[in-house]
């Protein structure tokens, strides 16, 4: 599916007008500006190190303050004209029938980030996964979002963004974490709200289990080390993945790293 020009800027015009509306902190000075360079100079060495897209936005002046140079998910666009668009470059750039549905979530981000109490929002965490059209191909992209710096009243002035490839299958899965208090929430798309989740909670044996996969061990050699049978490392494993909804040993690392699960 390709989109043309005129339908693109009017999903980003659109996406801007929404954010503003909504959310949108305030006094922030030239100063402040200034003092954020460091965040920018980290950012940029994290992408150095990793295969993923490191965002900055910044919604005082709703753009990108930093973008990585990554041009698989660049959709064909220059890093100035991404930094300019902010996060409608996203809307912009899905599929036409996920525009809404993304301009949704991230509202929806924001609102939850605005109920979490100011010492606790820079521990929070939101991951999602929509399509960007880049090339005639559609790209499954997970997108993981979490706040860097904040204006006097507590709204979110910057955010650290990091898209890359998504496991999984479809669009959405929007996770909210609260990372202190270890509250954990979905996103319902169809009843247009957030759902409480039981905090995830990794029985020992998994852990074990995740740790020694990590390695390279096979289901063989864990067994071994675990004084377990190979169906039993088979069922932790089983149910790891569907505690995680994760698809793979790589995926379900990641996400009790990223989730302080481990």
């Amino acid at each position: 599916m390709v989109f043309c020009k005129e339908k693109r800027n009017f999903a980003a015009s659109k996406r801007k007008a929404l954010v503003m509306k909504a959310y949108q902190p305030y006094g922030i000075t030239e100063k402040d500006y200034r003092q954020a360079q460091p965040l920018i100079d980290a950012a940029q060495a994290f992408a150095q190190t990793s295969y993923q897209t490191i965002y900055i936005i910044d919604y005082f002046s709703d753009r990108f303050l930093y973008v990585s140079d990554n041009p698989i998910f660049r959709c064909g666009r220059t890093i100035e004209e991404i930094m300019a668009e902010g996060y409608g470059f996203f809307v912009g750039n899905t599929t036409e029938e996920e525009a809404p549905l993304l301009a949704e979530i991230h509202e929806a981000s924001l609102a939850a980030l605005g109920e979490v109490a100011m010492e606790e929002k820079r521990r929070c965490l939101v991951s999602y996964d929509f399509h960007l059209v880049t090339d005639m191909r559609r790209l499954l992209v997970n997108h993981k979002l979490t706040p860097l710096a904040l204006d006097g009243s507590g709204k979110v002035w910057l955010a650290l963004c990091v898209a890359s490839f998504s496991a999984r299958r479809e669009m959405g899965h929007v996770q909210f974490y609260q990372l202190l208090t270890k509250k954990f929430s979905e996103y319902s798309i169809a009843e247009h709200r957030w759902v409480e989740r039981k905090e995830m909670v990794m029985k020992p044996e998994e852990k074990e289990m995740l740790v020694l996969s990590s390695r390279g061990y096979s289901v063989g050699e864990i067994a071994e080390i675990m004084h377990k049978s190979e169906d039993t490392v088979k069922l932790y494993r089983k149910q790891l993945f569907d505690k995680l909804d994760a698809g793979n040993i790589t995926e379900a690392m990641a996400y009790a790293v990223n989730y302080g699960l481990l």
